[in-house]
């Protein structure tokens, strides 16, 4: 009998040590497959979009704004490109951080909290004075800097191995505060998304410059 007891004691206690160890066992810090997917894909979708937008505006209709305190077209798209430097900037800064240990925790369903929040316009926010348009850029200039951002920005999506997830950085919002790498990245995309929607409410205007057709000879 004692020894069945000691038999029990040591089966539960191997039991409760296989519970503690399941449910410490920490999420992989690296991208998956489908958070790499996902990520490239927006990246794509969202930079061509914001091309479209803008194929074939004429000066003026790049300039068009909807009211003096607005932007227009052209500075819109001046900004993402503005934004998307300041945001790697802080996925390098994330990833020079010492590795997180409580990264699971304080980054949990911030990545789904983003995807809703960041691509809606119902709530408009002032942004910080670094990425705030200059409006002294020209067409080609800002088309420029879009695509190299981008194309900078992509390759480091495509082809990083570090453990993204691990590395956090807080957001000067209280609202998302703590946010992985990762979620520094795919904030990049999201928030070309939602000034996407900006430029196609300027060009909804009904006061934007309808295209002026040439006359044929």
């Amino acid at each position: 009998m004692k020894s069945m007891k000691t038999t029990i004691r040591l089966l539960l206690v191997l039991c409760v040590g296989f519970a503690c160890h399941t449910t410490l066992a920490s999420e992989d810090p690296n991208m998956s497959a489908e958070d790499r997917a996902k990520v490239i894909k927006l990246l794509n979708e969202s930079h061509k979009q914001t091309l479209d937008l803008m194929a074939g505006l004429s000066e003026e209709q790049l300039h068009f704004k909807p009211a003096p305190e607005k932007w227009s077209v052209l500075e819109v798209a001046e900004h993402i490109s503005l934004a998307e430097g300041l945001l790697f900037g802080t996925v390098e800064k994330a990833l020079a951080e010492k590795e997180n240990p409580e990264w699971e925790t304080k980054t949990k369903g911030k990545t789904e909290f983003l995807e809703r929040v960041m691509v809606s316009r119902d709530r408009k926010a002032s942004a910080p004075e670094s990425i705030v348009p200059s409006g002294k850029l020209s067409r080609d200039e800002v088309l420029a800097r879009l695509k190299e951002g981008r194309a900078k920005t992509l390759k480091f999506a495509e082809e990083t191995k570090l453990p993204l997830k691990a590395h956090t950085l807080d957001h000067p919002f209280p609202v998302f505060n703590t946010l992985n790498a990762y979620q520094w990245l795919i904030y990049i995309p999201l928030h070309n998304i939602r000034h996407n929607k900006q430029i196609e409410e300027v060009k909804s205007d009904p006061k934007f410059p309808a295209k002026k057709v040439r006359p044929r000879n």
